[in-house]
Order: C-alpha cells, then sequence, then structure tokens
C-alpha cells in the first residue's frame, strides 16, 4: 500500500526523510553542540559575516521578503488573426 509520499523511479528517496532518519541524526550531531556553539562564538567574534548572519537568521528568522511586481501589458497592436490562420477546406 502506497504511504502517500512522492517516489523518484520508485526509490524512496525522493522528499523528506522520514522523521526517524531524522531523529538518528540528531542523535548523532548532539555530541558535537558545544564545540560547534564554540565554533561559531569564535567566528562571531573575528566578525565572519556568514557567522553573524547565521546567528540572526537562527535567533531571529528571515527578514520578510517583498517583491515589486510591475507587469504592463498592452493589446492595442494585437491580431489575434495573426496568430491563427486556419485553412480554408475546398470542396
Amino acid at each position: 500500500m502506497a504511504d502517500g509520499r512522492k517516489t523518484n523511479g520508485g526509490h524512496k528517496s525522493a522528499g523528506r526523510k522520514p522523521k526517524a532518519v531524522e531523529q538518528k541524526l540528531i542523535e548523532k550531531l548532539s555530541p558535537l553542540d558545544d564545540n560547534a556553539f564554540k565554533m561559531l562564538k569564535k567566528n562571531i567574534d573575528k566578525g565572519e559575516k556568514w557567522a553573524i548572519e547565521l546567528f540572526f537568521k537562527y535567533k531571529y528568522g528571515m527578514p520578510k521578503q517583498s517583491i515589486e511586481q510591475n507587469n504592463t501589458h498592452t493589446m492595442n497592436d494585437f491580431n489575434i488573426k495573426d496568430l491563427l490562420k486556419f485553412d480554408n477546406p475546398k470542396p
């Protein structure tokens, strides 16, 4: 029976990994937490831009992004007959 996930060519590698796989990875990485935070602090103290950005992105989240849309469509010089040409069938 299908589990509702999309597959890539029949393999279950497409999409998000199951929660159990994610949890196993978290458990493997957890012993590195203290060292990772120390290295992040060290790079923030050095003024590394990537470390400062990473800190703020996780601390406060990404700022809202807005996209300015300015679409102008002109149809004054448009003639549908130029796009669609039908051949009249000959009797």
